[in-house]
């Protein structure tokens, strides 16, 4: 039995410890964004909060769309289907999507002042809105790529790109947030313009890498597109379902003080850290269960679902551990700020529980992207976020006084939910698999 988990760890840690760099590279992308701007003042680090929170309810729907490229073209291989040819639809979806989710954005700028923020926030909220709208091709870009790259196991460089642009982004918020030489001071407008030109140069070096490694050639099928927003509208409302709830935490608590918004902020860059490694093993999770499902090797997708699941719940409880035993010298990597510091240190320890319980939810999607039954994440999320989390947070946060932890509490909560929900769908999917070998 332990040589039989060994192999089937083996092969998903083969496909995820690439994918856990390139995620933490993600994630780290964002932890410098934090840090700079929490060190240039807490203004600013407070409208970047706020700006990113409503910024990725928007663009995440797109990222959850093409998050269906990779099990979708897993489960073609499966099948036998020659999978390189869908890299020019692919690419011309992208754009298109980019294009949508941009405007957007633009859209939303002369809403910032009915929102409720802090006067002196709103102008610093929209000049980062403005900029990022340019950068949403960019980054889709990546994100396609990078998708498309994964649908046949290639992973490595990918996430190695990331890696380097973590030190990049550094730089450049470094440059633009502060000023050098002749380039101006210029706070959020810079962080803003430094993540635009990182996007770019991330999106067109991998463009690249795909053109020289595949084959490119114009191939239209209507099915494609089908699948894909058959799987990823689905898997992308999940997403945003999920985002929405807890940037619009955020924006609730922005409201009653920007400290908030801004601890907030921090939290969340601390969860998501390792939250990147059970989300890589869900990747790995949807590639391998993507192409047994579309090969009809059914005891070969429950062991590989099995096993990551395994693998996630392991990390992250040990993550936990980690990350209770010094939650005030965390708290002071991303801000030096003494106010902030006590605000986000208690709810820390509320972080420890929730995260083991997210850990596994993102590895549960994950499998259910590569079973093509993404409506399960959809429905889960929504009864966990909006029906538990959000409600709940609020009565918690705003009648019971206990501000951000409330909706600490609440999350936790709805997180178990999730998990039961997912665990059960997962459980009825394998029992129709045994039906169909009889």
């Amino acid at each position: 039995m332990f040589k039989i988990f060994k192999i089937y760890t083996n092969n998903l840690l083969k496909i995820a410890f690439p994918i856990i760099l390139g995620n933490l590279g993600f994630i780290l992308i964002g932890v410098g964004d934090v840090i700079v701007a929490g060190r240039h003042s807490t203004d600013t680090l407070a409208a970047i909060s706020i700006a990113t929170a409503i910024i990725n309810c928007v663009t995440i729907m797109g990222i959850g769309i093409l998050g269906s490229i990779s099990p979708v073209l897993s489960n073609y291989r499966g099948e036998d289907k020659e999978a390189e040819k869908y890299f020019y639809p692919s690419l011309k979806f992208t754009f298109i999507l980019s294009v949508i989710i941009g405007f957007i954005i633009w859209g939303m700028i002369p809403l910032i002042d009915k929102l409720g923020f802090e006067n002196h926030l709103n102008p610093l909220i929209k000049d980062y809105f403005f900029i990022t709208a340019f950068s949403v091709f960019g980054a889709y870009l990546h994100c396609m790529s990078k998708e498309f790259l994964q649908a046949f196991e290639i992973v490595l460089f990918p996430n190695i790109l990331t890696i380097f642009c973590i030190f990049l982004n550094i730089f450049l918020n470094v440059i633009f947030a502060f000023g050098c030489g002749f380039i101006p001071e210029m706070g959020t407008k810079g962080l803003a313009i430094a993540s635009l030109l990182v996007r770019y140069f991330m999106g067109i070096v991998l463009f690249i890498y795909c053109y020289k490694r595949i084959h490119i050639k114009r191939h239209e099928d209507k099915n494609y597109y089908k699948d894909l927003l058959k799987v990823g509208i689905p898997s992308s409302l999940a997403i945003m379902i999920e985002f929405v709830a807890f940037n619009s935490i955020t924006v609730i608590m922005g409201r009653v003080s920007g400290i908030y918004a801004a601890a907030q902020n921090i939290i969340c860059t601390i969860t998501s850290i390792a939250f990147m490694v059970p989300l890589a093993i869900g990747n790995a999770a949807g590639v391998k269960v993507g192409f047994t499902n579309g090969a009809k090797q059914f005891t070969k997708l429950k062991k590989y679902s099995y096993t990551a699941l395994a693998i996630s719940t392991i990390f992250m409880a040990s993550s936990a551990i980690i990350v209770a035993i010094a939650p005030g010298v965390i708290t002071s990597l991303f801000t030096s700020d003494p106010v902030l510091i006590d605000v986000c240190v208690p709810i820390i320890y509320t972080l420890c529980f929730f995260q083991v319980f997210d850990g596994l939810q993102a590895t549960f999607a994950g499998i259910f992207r590569g079973l093509k039954r993404t409506e399960v994440i959809m429905a889960g999320n929504f009864v966990a976020f909006w029906l538990v989390a959000v409600p709940l947070g609020s009565i918690l946060a705003l009648h019971f006084d206990l501000k951000l932890a409330g909706f600490w509490y609440a999350l936790i909560i709805a997180a178990i939910i999730l998990c039961s929900i997912m665990f059960y769908n997962m459980l009825h999917q394998f029992k129709k698999m045994d039906l169909l070998k009889i």
